[in-house]
């Protein structure tokens, strides 16, 4: 992956590098594996830069982890670009690896589809979902990418299916801290980290209300916590007093995501238009 540059004042080149986002760990990487040039000469980072140059920055090449085994199978892909891939990801599917779940993950899928289109880039994902949560997920195409969407802010939006007439939107304003009982399990706690939640109803029976839900905060787990809370578990949600007779997962999915593109600067709209949400609320 290459980036180009046509200096406009006197600087000198790691100062310039520094300006424009390149994290030490970046540069290190550079340094070891990748290549600087400048005018079509290799230099280093202690190069004086003059107006007029032209700098071309080669990132290092990444590999990667063994631990990840690619597969191909359908991947339903809804933006991409050199930089990003944006995905819809299924329920009962893990993003990365766990201890219960070692393959078959979504980085491998992605991992697969790079191999198979012959794009020798490593996954590094930017947003991630619960195991059984659906929908979008960001995958930056190389660590660099990877460190700038971590300084963008991504407006995420969902909807789930609770229990209950929820009345007709709010914010929840609770902090989250992990349960006294579990790793995995999260809880409102006071001394938890601060989490905020936005939500308005779409629709609702008599049981259930469909909800669009807006994180302002991203705790672990925190629109499935929040709305157990506040007395309407997610339908599906067995971790969080969701259970329910049909759905063996909780009812949520991404459906939008909302960023400002940290190379080319337009502003990126991704929606995943499965309505898999709505039907089974009309079913319900």
């Amino acid at each position: 992956m290459k980036f180009s540059y046509q200096i406009k004042s006197p600087i000198l080149l790691r100062t310039f590098l520094q300006n424009n986002d390149y994290s030490k760990k970046t540069i290190s990487a550079i340094k070891n594996n990748g290549a600087i040039f400048v005018n079509n000469e290799p230099v280093t980072v202690r190069k004086q830069l003059e107006i007029d140059d032209q700098l071309d920055i080669h990132l290092n090449k990444e590999v990667p982890s063994q631990n990840l085994i690619p597969y191909t199978d359908s991947l339903k892909i809804l933006y991409e670009d050199q930089y990003l891939l944006i995905v819809s990801k299924p329920p009962n599917q893990n993003c990365a690896p766990s201890r219960e779940h070692k393959h078959h993950s979504l980085v491998e899928q992605v991992l697969g589809y790079f191999n198979q289109t012959e794009q020798v880039y490593n996954p590094h994902i930017v947003t991630r979902l619960d195991r059984n949560t659906a929908g979008i997920v960001i995958f930056a195409k190389h660590g660099f990418i990877h460190y700038l969407m971590s300084k963008v802010n991504i407006d995420k939006r969902y909807y789930c299916i609770c229990y209950g007439q929820i009345e007709q939107e709010g914010i929840i304003n609770a902090p989250i801290a992990r349960a006294l009982s579990s790793i995995i399990e999260r809880r409102v706690d006071k001394n938890g980290k601060q989490a905020k939640t936005m939500f308005r109803c779409l629709d609702r029976t008599d049981q259930y209300s469909l909800c669009e839900v807006r994180l302002l905060t991203g705790r672990t787990h925190q629109i499935r916590v929040h709305f157990k809370h506040i007395g309407h578990s997610l339908v599906g949600d067995s971790l969080y007093n969701g259970l329910h007779s049909q759905y063996k997962h909780q009812l949520l999915r991404c459906v939008q995501v909302e960023f400002e593109h940290p190379i080319t600067h337009e502003n990126i709209v991704v929606v995943d238009r499965y309505k898999a949400i709505e039907s089974i609320f009309n079913m319900i």
